[in-house]
């Protein structure tokens, strides 16, 4: 495996919500850590097994692997890895993680590049219109790691290894291949970064975890009309429950409202006035 600034690089920011668990659904968890979320979910098929979605900040791995022993008892063991995508604030744990429990990492074939040693990715745009976090995020990790020996290609046919009754939805425009996770049965959605329920480029926000429905973060979104089209995607889908990669869990009619709120109006409430990907879409 090759470690990358994308895992190595400790990054002094971190909310009030930090170290919080919430249980979303039974056997279902969103951990922050830092200004990130990952998830845990319990095999259901076998509650001596868990899944990982999304690997958190750079240098954070120990620190999942030891929240996650706190919820499911040391003989619960990890099966698989799920990426929404592979930004650096997504995969920062993961090869600290695969070095204790080497397990299969699933993601879609877009995603492979960033994550097999083959290529960055672009740089953050710190000229876009937003906050604070947006001026700092060109000092943010591009660089691409190699995990090839775990990794695999998401199955085709939208099914997830070892989650029964889930399909991952390709989400892209915040990534070439990002996805989301959706299981029908209860409505409950995982939607990595495709939309996030703070206003990730406003520190004060981020420190804060003021919640609202907003879209992906503006410094790494580099197609906005693929983005747009993924939350009128998943607004389509009409969940009642929802975990995304920032911000705190959401449900019932603000999730429903916010959803469709920004799916109706999204240039005005997700585009930013101006930005190096806004601008070479115009």
């Amino acid at each position: 495996m090759k470690r990358s600034s994308s895992t190595d690089r400790i990054l002094p920011v971190t909310s009030f919500n930090s170290g919080d668990v919430k249980e979303i659904a039974e056997g279902i968890y969103c951990y922050t850590v830092q200004i990130v979320n990952v998830f845990f979910i319990r095999n259901q098929a076998n509650p001596n097994e868990w899944i990982l979605i999304d690997a958190g900040m750079p240098a954070s791995g120990g620190t999942i692997l030891e929240k996650a022993e706190e919820l499911f008892g040391k003989d619960c063991k990890l099966k698989e890895i799920i990426l929404t995508h592979g930004h650096f604030d997504h995969i920062g744990g993961i090869i600290d993680i695969l070095e204790k429990q080497p397990v299969p990492v699933y993601a879609h074939p877009l995603e492979m590049p960033f994550l097999s040693g083959e290529k960055d990715y672009p740089k953050p745009d710190s000229s876009v219109e937003g906050g604070a976090v947006a001026k700092m995020s060109g000092t943010f990790p591009i660089e691409a790691i190699d995990i090839s020996e775990y990794l695999h290609s998401l199955p085709e046919d939208g099914t997830i290894p070892m989650l029964s009754g889930w399909r991952w939805i390709h989400t892209p425009g915040h990534a070439p291949g990002h996805i989301s996770l959706f299981r029908e049965q209860d409505r409950l959605l995982l939607a990595g970064d495709a939309f996030v329920t703070v206003q990730q480029d406003s520190l004060y926000k981020v420190l804060t975890q003021k919640q609202e429905i907003h879209g992906p973060p503006v410094y790494l979104t580099t197609d906005w009309k693929a983005s747009k089209a993924s939350v009128q995607t998943l607004a389509n889908l009409r969940p009642v429950v929802a975990g995304t990669g920032h911000g705190s869990p959401v449900s019932g009619t603000e999730l429903i409202e916010g959803l469709n709120r920004l799916a109706a109006d999204f240039e005005e409430l997700a585009v930013p006035d101006h930005g190096r990907f806004v601008d070479d879409e115009k």
